[in-house]
């Protein structure tokens, strides 16, 4: 469908928005004049500590609830945007999807179990793929999606331990190029992200605290020589969604700091 809104009349849905990534994400978009429909699985309060912030600075956002590992409910949950883009913005469409949910876990290869490598699919791959299928009708054409990848998924990230996490990581990064071919019928630009070592709920306070050999040994290892943080991505995703980035699609864009550089 047709996109005729101004450049500061944007709706965005991003997935995974109470925290990390994906809150700062939700801000940074919401800062360039973008309204936010961010979704959360089980941590309603620090969602809707993420859309006071928004409101404090001036946008609009709302927090829905989803697990994007579960598919039987993205038919209600595109229900559900369609009725907040009705009422709350008076709009039948919107412009940004970024798939950002997800989770990550070690396990060797060898003790990885089928539960946790289909759950892995459940949320990371297959949960975009049919999520983003879902919510077409309602993205206007002329729009843009941001995936988030993993730089474990690179040549250069592979570590110990992450073989099914970074197999389904990879597998988004495909899926991304995909999307990009298929939808530009509809001008619709399709990249993704691939943060490296990140302060977000993987590697969180208690994490540095626990850990100080392991977070030196990361930042020795990152050529801007520190751990990034959710805003460090979270202002990429942003940028891939602007205008500015209107020249760029079906790129995977790592947002590492120059891990392994």
């Amino acid at each position: 469908m047709p996109n005729n809104d101004s450049p500061n009349n944007k709706i965005a849905v991003v997935t995974g928005g109470s925290s990390g990534i994906g809150r700062h994400a939700a801000i940074r978009i919401a800062e360039r004049g973008a309204g936010v429909i961010l979704t959360y699985k089980s941590s309603p309060d620090e969602a809707e500590e993420t859309v006071a912030t928004i409101e404090d600075r001036g946008a609009t956002a709302v927090a829905l609830q989803l697990d994007v590992g579960e598919s039987d409910t993205f038919d209600a949950f595109a229900q559900r945007v369609a009725t907040e883009l009705t009422e709350r913005w008076q709009r039948a469409s919107f412009d940004y999807l970024v798939n950002n949910a997800g989770f990550g876990q070690m396990s060797m290869l060898a003790e990885t179990t089928e539960e946790l490598y289909d759950r892995l699919h459940r949320v990371i791959l297959k949960g975009p793929f049919f999520l983003t299928q879902k919510l077409l009708p309602l993205l206007g054409d002329g729009g843009a999606i941001v995936n988030t990848t993993s730089n474990s998924a690179l040549p250069h990230g592979v570590e110990a331990g992450y073989s099914a996490y970074a197999s389904m990581k990879g597998g988004l990064t495909v899926l991304t190029r995909y999307m990009a071919k298929e939808l530009s019928e509809r001008g619709i630009r399709v990249n993704s992200v691939a943060p490296g070592p990140t302060r977000t709920r993987m590697i969180s306070d208690d994490v540095v605290e626990r850990l100080p050999e392991v977070i030196a040994s990361l930042v020795e290892r990152t050529a801007l020589g520190h751990l990034g943080d959710g805003d460090d991505v979270g202002k990429v995703i942003a940028a891939l969604l602007s205008d500015e980035c209107g020249w760029i699609t079906g790129e995977n864009i790592e947002a590492s700091g120059g891990f392994n550089l």
